[in-house]
């Protein structure tokens, strides 16, 4: 990368996840909430209703209320949602502190299935009393977990409005730091019964080091269905697949376009741009926003959907990039009404008039106005079209703007794309030979754009960006060429995107990925595997990776049919960063009890259906042992699992609880743990949090001890990696998860007898809760 496309990564990181993680209370106070720029601007252009500009200021300058949404595909989201409902919102409602009584959560009236809650909580607050502090470490566990998310109310629209089925196959292009992303993962696995849903999610960012917050985020929801990937998002490279034995493009569902901004919706909380903010901050931005957008509608199948969303007030971000858009389109494109898809939420039609205001505070209303000088600062793209009819058919009060004093929110713009057909420059100049392609882009200095089939109606990129002019129209920067070559089957391997000419080698950023290996059917891996676990016949083999070519295999991980897919037809054209979910976990006492690998929690829930085997059926009294002590006896079991466990050699297990629907005190949903058949006891094998989480479903209280780690956690350090909550901390978390190992273990390998030991820092009291 040269100077200016480190700028522009730089540009892509900034003002985007501002919003995605809500934070608990304010800092800055040595910040003033005052911009006399910013007040002057936004009155002039109106788009506050009429008498509650006042209001407006007023609610920029409060504090934003906490939100946390409820993970909503895991069949346990009922349970914890009562959990909160019937345990600690109730014991909020009647407390006091310091004499103010404290106002109990609140449902987002627009969020489906009470699934999304706000509270004015501050963080000092939540530390004064015991029952906040039980509260607060019950969020930061399931945060931990992937149970429950802490988000921005305003960051969890786009992804509703996608309407995500399970098979629908996504893109989102800017993702970090992976809120977002968790919310369209959820929306695939809507079925639980259902392992490998058909869709699959590609989470995308153009930071190297905030992929690994991605990863981190993504991680928790254990999903196959999820790849994470590194490129800058203006030029992400068109992909492949076999379909039907013939290669063809990867055409997107949907597609979130929750593209970099000045943030200035985020003044509520990302206390920073009171001071920071500029006119000029638009101004810079909105050719990347564009070219980002017009990639995206590119890659989007005819009849999909994109949703264009940015924590910005400013129509030179919000309508001006969608005008631009629809207009090169040609009618390809269609803005959606939606207004009645998410009844209860206020917000307020998109706008057909705006202006145009420089750093020095002069106003141009029109591209005729603009002097030459500032030619390259000022586009054409960003003034309103001209024409009264064109703009009529355009809609764009079809956009959503989100204004903080309708529901005590942030600030949020967001606009329904939907394709009508293909992109006008993609159709025509179909059936473009390869050597065409390359000709073309000999001629141009970029490089052919896709791989694409004879047959398949494609540019080169440097046409693709945007129109019969060859580069998005009015924008002044030179473009990178897009998409690494896929035609190409001579030059060398590329694993970047966006960069010099195909002849000169890419310097890679960040850290070096391990491979990702398929195993064949015939692995000599699956010969103990299969008779261990007697796995069924439909068990899918062709779906296992690992992450080394050479020596042992440490850890075997599964993706769905369809990633595989992606991942063997574009291994040379982008950089994945992770993608999968682990399954089993190389332990070498197992190999004596006639398996090497022990089966691991995060994957449990996708393999368990294919396993016959190494089964015990355990009741909620057999689950609270298990999860409360150390290295229990066979005998601590009830009657019924005391007799299954002795039928079993020692190894490892699945330990699962079956809902009795006539039993309504009892969690209604099931439960699986990974376990060890130990000589003469057994363990379950799940992570601290995860065990603190199933606990609290049982009726078991849970709170850290406040000697040792407990106390001085709360005392010295943040609360653990899902506390991120300024971009501060996200760079700091992003780097820690890349230096480490990718796929680090939760727990410990080869402890004892039973192939791990815990660290006895946190206290788990029984008892039933109220």
């Amino acid at each position: 990368m040269g100077k200016r496309s480190r700028q522009r990564q730089k540009n892509q990181t900034a003002g985007r996840d501002s919003r995605d993680n809500a934070g608990w209370g304010a800092g800055y106070a040595d910040i003033v909430k005052e911009n006399k720029l910013f007040e002057h601007y936004y009155k002039e252009q109106g788009l506050v209703p009429e008498g509650e500009f006042e209001q407006f200021m007023e609610a920029m300058r409060e504090p934003l209320p906490a939100t946390i949404r409820i993970t909503g595909y895991k069949s346990h989201a009922k349970e914890i949602l009562h959990c909160l409902k019937e345990k600690y919102f109730k014991d909020i409602q009647e407390l006091e502190i310091d004499g103010q009584k404290i106002e109990a959560p609140q449902a987002l009236s627009w969020y489906p299935d009470d699934q999304a809650w706000h509270t004015n909580m501050s963080r000092k607050i939540i530390r004064k009393s015991p029952l906040l502090e039980k509260f607060h470490q019950f969020l930061v566990s399931e945060t931990e977990s992937g149970n429950i998310s802490r988000q921005e109310a305003v960051s969890m629209i786009p992804p509703l409005l996608l309407k995500i089925e399970p098979h629908h196959k996504i893109l989102d292009m800017c993702a970090a730091p992976g809120s977002k992303t968790a919310q369209l993962i959820e929306m695939l696995h809507a079925d639980m019964d259902v392992p490998f849903p058909e869709g699959f999610v590609i989470a995308n960012d153009v930071d190297n080091k905030r992929c690994y917050l991605l990863v981190h985020q993504a991680k928790r929801l254990n999903s196959p269905c999820i790849m994470v990937v590194n490129h800058d998002a203006s030029c992400i490279p068109t992909l492949q697949i076999n379909s039907d034995g013939k290669k063809d493009v990867l055409f997107y569902d949907r597609i979130l376009c929750d593209v970099p901004c000045s943030g200035d919706g985020t003044m509520r909380k990302n206390i920073d741009v009171w001071k920071k903010w500029t006119t000029s901050n638009s101004l810079h931005l909105h050719g990347l926003q564009l070219r980002i957008a017009v990639r995206g509608v590119e890659q989007l199948a005819v009849g999909g959907r994109m949703v264009y969303s940015t924590c910005s007030l400013n129509p030179i971000e919000d309508e001006a990039v969608i005008a631009a858009l629809l207009e090169k389109s040609e009618g390809a494109l269609e803005l959606a009404d939606s207004s009645a898809d998410l009844p209860g939420l206020k917000w307020m039609p998109g706008v057909t008039s705006w202006k145009l205001m420089t750093k020095d505070g002069q106003w141009f209303s029109d591209w005729s106005e603009v002097p030459s000088s500032r030619h390259t600062q000022i586009r054409p793209t960003m003034f309103p079209p001209k024409e009264p009819e064109k703009l009529a058919n355009m809609h764009l009060e079809r956009c959503m703007r989100i204004l903080p004093h309708h529901q005590n929110t942030g600030g949020f713009f967001v606009a329904v794309l939907v394709k009508k057909a293909p992109m006008p420059w993609n159709k025509r100049y179909p059936k473009l030979r390869k050597d065409v392609l390359s000709s073309s882009a000999a001629q141009t200095g970029g490089s052919p754009a896709a791989s694409t089939p004879a047959d398949t109606p494609h540019l080169p990129e440097s046409v693709e960006g945007g129109g019969p002019g060859g580069k998005v129209s009015g924008e002044a920067e030179e473009e990178a060429p897009k998409g690494a070559s896929l035609a190409q089957e001579t030059t060398p391997k590329q694993d970047g995107v966006c960069g010099p000419p195909p002849s000169k080698k890419m310097k890679l950023f960040g850290y070096k990925e391990d491979p990702f290996v398929f195993l064949t059917e015939d692995d000599p891996v699956f010969t103990t595997i299969q008779s261990f676990y007697d796995l069924s016949r439909d068990f899918p083999k062709l779906n296992v990776l690992t992450r080394t070519h050479e020596g042992k295999k440490r850890h075997l991980y599964m993706v769905s049919k369809e990633l595989r897919n992606v991942l063997l037809n574009n291994s040379e054209r982008m950089k994945v960063i992770n993608t999968g979910v682990k399954v089993w976990s190389r332990n070498s006492d197992g190999e004596e009890f006639g398996c090497a690998f022990r089966l691991a929690q995060e994957g449990i829930y996708t393999l368990q259906p294919y396993i016959r085997s190494r089964i015990i059926r355990v009741s909620v009294e057999d689950i609270k042992v298990l999860l409360t002590q150390e290295n229990p006896f066979l005998s601590k079991l009830e009657d019924d699992a005391h007799a299954q466990a002795k039928k079993l050699g020692m190894g490892s297990i699945v330990l699962k609880y079956i809902p009795n629907p006539n039993n309504s005190a009892e969690p209604q949903c099931p439960i699986q743990l990974c376990g060890w058949r130990g000589k003469t006891s057994i363990r379950a094998f799940v992570p601290r949090n995860e065990r603190f989480h199933y606990l609290r479903m049982l009726g078991v209280e849970v709170f850290r001890d406040k000697q040792g780690l407990g106390q001085k956690r709360r005392d010295g350090e943040k609360e653990g990696k899902e506390e991120v909550e300024d971009e501060d901390e996200v760079e700091k978390v992003a780097e820690e998860e890349g230096a480490a190992e990718n796929d680090r273990e939760l727990d410990l390998e080869n402890g004892n007898e039973n192939g791990s030991s815990e660290p006895k820092t946190d206290s788990v009291n029984q008892g039933t809760s109220s």
